[in-house]
């Protein structure tokens, strides 16, 4: 007797957790490590991927082991949203600065839920999620990403 795959999406979730938990061990494979009071390059890539592949495992006895939804059809709309918003943030970032870029990921990845409506307390969530983000990286972990970008240089110097 075989084991049964009882659900289909957490099976799904469980493959794609080990690939990209894989992928990433091998990228970061010959990265220095370290050690945890001095983390080397490969550090935090290859903890994020050792869970990765524990939440991959985990996943899928899971889905041996318990009822599941099956598999719904891909949102299309969803993906290419939150890809978009991703290659925006990319693009924008350095121009513009980390506030702007920041603002724009995440009303275009919102965009990607059915649920999307503008607010008053969403425009005041993103606002802190931005401030709070910015403040982290740029002045608590030193980030080199600039708060205003190189299109308002001109502006503010003058």
């Amino acid at each position: 007797m075989g084991l049964k795959i009882r659900s289909e999406k957490d099976f799904g979730s469980g493959l794609l957790y080990l690939l990209l938990g894989g992928a990433g061990l091998a990228i970061a494979w010959d990265y220095g490590l370290g050690t945890a009071g001095r983390m080397g390059p490969g550090y935090f890539p290859t903890l994020i991927s050792a869970l990765l592949l524990l939440f991959g495992v985990a996943t899928l006895v899971r889905s041996i082991l318990a009822e599941g939804p099956a598999i719904d059809a891909v949102n299309w709309k969803g993906l290419a949203l939150v890809t978009l918003s991703v290659c925006l943030f990319g693009a924008l970032l350095l121009g513009a600065g980390l506030p702007a870029a920041l603002t724009v990921l995440i009303l275009v990845s919102a965009m990607a839920s059915e649920k999307f409506a503008i607010s008053p307390k969403a425009i005041a969530a993103m606002i802190g999620l931005v401030l709070f983000c910015s403040l982290v990286f740029v002045k608590g972990l030193g980030v080199p990403m600039p708060l205003l970008g190189s299109w308002f240089s001109g502006i503010i110097a003058s």
